[in-house]
């Protein structure tokens, strides 16, 4: 339990809140757009299990195959594993039992799910060696988070269609959004060690305008959705209050001043999502 608490702190679990409401987003209007009534409780807790499994996964992934930067990085060196404070052979453990949740989830769900989890399970793996070879990286992720809810709407319809992959699109933009803010604490270190990114590449003041840019396309995909569907004044609002929050964390953080990054980072992207979410749930309760 002790090896467990640390494996889930150097993960980071709790930020789990950043895509699992945008997978039941993705559940609850899949199910009523194709089966006209909400998602089972079985459904539920199947992808919460493959949201669990697959983010453990990726994020452990992450910090096995990023340990050599992690460990010259001053901001990361006391992660788990640089720290020495558990192997790396337990987190490979870890990593192999969180796919076969993951496997497991997929198989109680339906077949397109299954036949979807190569992909899944390549992005999830592919991002951590992005970094290496092109400043790209961040839509690598974008696309890795954006399946939450493209996941969400396979496992309760068992098809794809355009409305599903508007939605990926839109959470992938706002996910590759706040990874390149992120980046920006780290544009030195990249730039000296000759990782890629965003920010070491064309300098944060630009990285800043483009993370700008795609969450201007992701409210733009907010609002098409909106008007495609059967969604209302609720989503609407829910729309509205997103933009602003999206507003708000850009005006935190600045090309000269990125003490704020976390507060930008970690909170304004936890309120933002379960927002998304709630609305899109009170929408359908209001009904």
């Amino acid at each position: 339990m002790r090896k467990l608490r640390i494996i889930l702190e150097m993960i980071k679990f709790e930020h789990s809140i950043f895509a699992l409401p945008f997978a039941f987003m993705g559940a609850i209007l899949g199910s009523f757009y194709v089966n006209g009534t909400w998602p089972t409780w079985g459904q539920v807790f199947w992808i919460v299990m493959a949201m669990v499994g697959a983010r453990s996964a990726a994020m452990s992934l992450n910090r096995v195959i990023d340990k050599q930067f992690d460990v010259e990085n001053p901001r990361t060196s006391m992660r788990a594993i640089p720290a020495g404070l558990i192997k790396e052979k337990e987190v490979i453990f870890f990593i192999v039992a969180s796919f076969v949740l993951l496997f497991l989830a997929a198989s109680q769900l339906n077949m397109l799910a299954v036949k979807l989890l190569p992909i899944a399970v390549f992005f999830l793996v592919f991002y951590s060696y992005t970094k290496r070879f092109t400043w790209a990286c961040h839509l690598v992720l974008g696309i890795a988070l954006g399946l939450a809810p493209l996941g969400g709407w396979v496992a309760v319809t068992g098809e794809i269609n355009g409305i599903s992959l508007l939605l990926f699109v839109s959470v992938a933009l706002w996910s590759a959004g706040f990874d390149v803010i992120y980046a920006c604490q780290d544009a030195e270190f990249d730039r000296e060690r000759g990782l890629y990114s965003i920010p070491s590449y064309f300098g944060i003041p630009k990285a800043l305008k483009v993370a700008r840019i795609f969450h201007v396309f992701t409210i733009a995909g907010f609002i098409t959705l909106f008007f495609l569907t059967s969604l209302t004044f609720w989503f609407g609002a829910g729309i509205i209050i997103s933009a602003l929050i999206l507003v708000y964390e850009h005006s935190l953080v600045k090309p000269t001043d990125l003490s704020k990054l976390n507060t930008a980072f970690f909170t304004m992207n936890g309120v933002l999502s379960f927002v998304v979410f709630a609305f899109t749930f009170i929408d359908f309760i209001m009904r």
